[in-house]
């Protein structure tokens, strides 16, 4: 029986425990997990850019190509989180999230 994709052990690369926190890695993949599509492609793109203020504005662009799908999230946070790119890969045995630079 093969596995539902982003179902299966999950990695998470140097880069991006150096470059995200927790709480932010853990959103992306829920964001992953919610995707309303017939299929999910085996490798998803966040952009992710951020705006300074009494709080801070995250704007989450989530994007995969086939078949094509892009959603908008924004939300507020206290934790500081850098303008990034992540890559999220199922091979089909394991998920990985990465850095556009460690792929």
């Amino acid at each position: 029986m093969c596995k539902d994709m982003f179902q299966n052990d999950i990695y998470i690369t140097r880069g991006i425990k150096e470059r995200l926190n927790s709480l932010h890695y853990l959103m992306l993949f829920k964001l992953i997990e919610e995707m309303e599509v017939e299929e999910k492609d085996r490798l998803q793109v966040f952009n992710i850019k951020a705006t300074a203020g009494k709080r801070i504005l995250v704007e989450v662009e989530h994007i995969q190509e086939v078949p094509e799908y892009r959603a908008v999230h924004k939300f507020y946070t206290d934790i500081p989180i850098e303008d990034i790119k992540v890559f999220v890969i199922d091979d089909g045995d394991h998920t990985t999230m990465l850095l556009p630079s460690e792929y």
